[in-house]
């Protein structure tokens, strides 16, 4: 199996709630940004997925809070393709400290939208090896 490709962030003191945790929809966008982080990588740029007419969609987001984070936390957010048949992936991604505890779970169901058709490609890894340079980042 590949290994995660991990983005490392430190949480921003305006990403915290009254409590001093980072806020639960901040944990979203780090998800996000491990993602586009992870095309990044492998080549893939945004204006290349609209250039050939594709976009990246999630269709489903499970999270799994297992410990707080706080200001000036240092943490690496994972990110795995988990590619089967049919229209849709999966993607495996973790937020884990630097002392390696696990502070969030995320189970997502991704896909690739033809953005003329406004439907779900048939063969979402095609669609991307198609556009990727380096389509082993994406498990590929």
């Amino acid at each position: 199996m590949a290994q995660p490709f991990t983005v490392p962030i430190t949480v921003r003191g305006y990403e915290t709630d009254t409590q001093g945790h980072l806020n639960q929809a901040v944990y979203l966008q780090y998800s996000e940004h491990a993602r586009w982080a992870l095309l990044e990588a492998a080549g893939i740029r945004q204006k290349d997925l609209v250039a050939n007419g594709i976009g990246p969609v999630v269709l489903e987001t499970t999270i799994r809070y297992r410990r707080e984070l706080y200001a000036g936390d240092e943490v690496d957010v994972s990110c795995l393709f988990v590619w089967g048949g049919g229209k849709t992936f999966k993607l495996e991604q973790r937020i884990t400290k630097k002392d390696g505890t696990l502070s969030a779970e995320f189970d997502v169901v991704g896909g690739i939208l033809d953005l003329s058709a406004r439907k779900l490609v048939d063969d979402p890894a095609q669609a991307l090896r198609a556009v990727a340079k380096e389509p082993a980042v994406l498990g590929l």
